[in-house]
């Protein structure tokens, strides 16, 4: 993509002061795209807020703002038990974040929930600092998810036997498929043999939702029959053997994809990094390849910065298994100086398992959330992943050029410091 082609004027915000709860149609007019209140903690910034998101989404948001009663309890089967009332996480957004992908495209304002200051504005530098070099391309490359049920058998002969047998079956385990989900698809079958033990590895697409119990279920059901038809009786078996990867840091999650996987890029011009991001691009640079060293002297998994700083506010907003931040932040985050000094930032995510529908996604203030994001119906959660890819882009640009600057501690001491005394 030509990024000349993509640059957008950002609009300049009047200096008259507009009450957005009061007359929303000329707060937009008058706004532009700049959250109001930056740097201000006070009741009236946080209206302002509220108001600027309705003008721009049209979303009453009453659940964000705390306007709406609590959730009944007996709503909640299915997403807890023994409850006995809500963790309430601060909630903001940071924006706009101008996206170009296959499903997500124009500028968003994301919310993010965290309780970790200083977090909130970084990510906020890198979507102004990419905004204002045309944008950030992210672009959902795959989607699948797996479950890996297990089989012990006596001998290696019949493990092998029986993992032939399997493969041999997939057009009737994708026939039990549907008849068990209406949105799950098999899609592959693998198969991994270690001695005496069989592991099937089941691939599936699950439409909108995240899809870990859509799986379970349906694998569940492709197991049973394997029991009843095999020639090779196992001596006993499980639903998962512990190598599909969920909720846990894998080279496979990093190599493959379990969820989504996105590739986000941006160019970040000259100007831009010396003016905003307070620094130059050869500096930003230089951090990375430190930090590359220093990646794999630790025996990290993939190579970047903070992904799961953005990516578990973001779950915690719009309602996913947070849990799945332990695979989803597996990835990579390459930077290179361009010959006219301007920086290439590219992050690759492989495994975002994400959903709009499902889950936690149903709960008042995460649909609200997704609602602002427009994550909803036909494709939105390759949408949703897209967004995310774009705003952990910016995450890392902006730790970056604060690691490059010598700006990260300042920060943090001015930003990440609760100073409430009780």
């Amino acid at each position: 993509m030509n990024y000349s082609q993509i640059t957008t004027t950002i609009k300049k915000p009047e200096k008259e002061e507009v009450d957005p709860n009061e007359n929303p149609k000329a707060y937009l007019e008058n706004s532009g795209e700049s959250i109001p209140g930056s740097g201000s903690w006070s009741s009236e910034s946080r209206k302002k807020r509220l108001g600027f998101l309705r003008s721009k989404t049209g979303l009453g948001l009453q659940n964000i703002a705390g306007e709406s009663s609590d959730i009944e309890p007996d709503k909640l089967r299915g997403n807890i038990e023994q409850y006995i009332g809500m963790t309430k996480i601060p909630t903001g957004i940071i924006g706009p974040l101008l996206v170009h992908g296959d499903y997500a495209n124009g500028d968003f304002y994301v919310p993010m929930a965290t309780s970790e200051g200083a977090l909130i504005s970084s990510y906020n530098r890198g979507a102004k600092a990419t905004r204002e070099s045309g944008g950030i391309v992210s672009i959902c490359i795959l989607d699948a998810i797996q479950r890996a049920p297990s089989f012990k058998f006596q001998t290696l002969t019949e493990a092998n036997s029986f993992g032939k047998w399997a493969l041999e079956q997939i057009l009737i385990f994708k026939e039990i498929v549907k008849e068990s989900s209406r949105f799950a698809q098999l899609h592959d079958l693998k198969i991994n043999i270690e001695g005496n033990v069989a592991i099937l590895i089941f691939e599936y697409s699950t439409g909108e939702a995240a899809g870990q119990n859509m799986v379970t279920i349906s694998t569940n059901a492709i197991c049973n029959y394997i029991i009843e038809h095999s020639p090779i009786k196992p001596q006993h078996w499980f639903i998962e053997g512990n190598f599909s990867g969920d909720k846990k840091a894998t080279v496979a999650a990093l190599n493959h994809v379990r969820g989504k996987k996105v590739s986000a890029e941006a160019i970040i011009s000259k100007k831009v990094v010396q003016n905003v991001l307070n620094t130059n691009s050869d500096k930003i640079v230089q951090y990375w390849i430190t930090s590359v060293i220093g990646t794999v002297q630790s025996g990290g998994i993939g190579l970047q910065g903070h992904f799961a700083n953005g990516l578990t506010a973001m779950f915690l907003a719009t309602g996913q298994d947070v849990a799945c931040v332990a695979e989803a932040s597996n990835g990579i985050t390459r930077m290179e100086v361009l010959p006219n000094d301007d920086l290439y930032i590219s992050v690759t995510l492989p495994s975002i398992a994400v959903g709009t529908v499902g889950g936690g996604t149903w709960l008042p203030t995460q649909r609200e959330c997704l609602n602002v994001l427009g994550c909803s119906g036909p494709g939105s959660s390759k949408k949703l992943a897209e967004i995310m890819a774009a705003t952990i882009l910016g995450g890392e640009l902006s730790i970056a050029a604060a690691m490059a600057s010598q700006d990260f501690t300042r920060a943090h001491k001015n930003l990440g410091r609760n100073r409430f005394k009780k």
